[in-house]
């Protein structure tokens, strides 16, 4: 009987940066990485963040926020903060997402996270596969927070920076369990809807919230 074999290859590649270095070397200077959080929500605003990290002092662990647990989010946001050469985080308001829609929204935040860095980047890496008009040049990444630390490191600060604009709207618009979903789709949220009616943080461009406007 043949001996049994255990297999070390891991069940998806990890970030690296290499596509940092590589553009670095093209565009001859800094590098940010784009990314951002809640573009399918039914409430609450989209955000953004942009990194550029420090190729000599990288924060281990950093990994897709969505391969991460809530509580290793919450450990590594700092130590991004702390280490990286510049961050920065926008949003785009419910107001903004009605009226310009969620993907012009998006470049927004996109835009504001990019604006604010300590330190000027000549090009981003931006997940996806749109090329947002930001403050400098852009190559869309596909699946961009798997493949680019950078990436996945705003997509950490993205995520956590929204996650806690929710968990405050919450006790802002209580009933609707907003510090648990976070504005997705949800059975809580849909019986909340249903017996409350949509508040001032529900996106009133979106399908389901703008059905409920109209049958009032």
């Amino acid at each position: 009987m043949p001996a049994s074999k255990t297999s070390t290859k891991p069940d998806r590649p990890f970030p690296t940066l290499m596509l940092e270095l590589e553009a670095g070397a093209t565009w001859n200077g800094l590098i940010c990485g784009v990314d951002e959080a809640g573009r399918g929500p039914w409430a609450g605003p989209v955000s953004a963040a942009a990194v550029i990290l420090n190729p000599d002092d990288l924060p281990p662990g950093i990994d897709d926020s969505k391969a991460l647990t809530e509580k290793r989010r919450a450990v590594l946001e700092p130590i991004i903060k702390a280490k990286a050469l510049a961050w920065g985080v926008g949003f785009a308001s419910v107001e903004e997402i009605d009226e310009l829609n969620i993907l012009h929204a998006t470049g927004l935040a996109m835009r504001r996270a990019v604006e604010v860095l300590g330190h000027p980047p000549v090009h981003a890496l931006v997940d996806g596969n749109y090329r947002f008009k930001l403050p400098c040049p852009v190559t869309p990444v596909v699946k961009g927070d798997s493949r680019s630390l950078s990436i996945a490191a705003a997509s950490i600060l993205a995520k956590t920076a929204r996650d806690r604009v929710m968990i405050e709207m919450d006790s802002v618009y209580p009933g609707y369990g907003f510090g648990g979903h976070k504005g997705y789709n949800a059975p809580i949220h849909q019986k909340a809807l249903q017996t409350l009616g949509p508040c001032p943080a529900h996106r009133r461009s979106w399908a389901p919230i703008k059905a409920l406007l109209k049958a009032a």
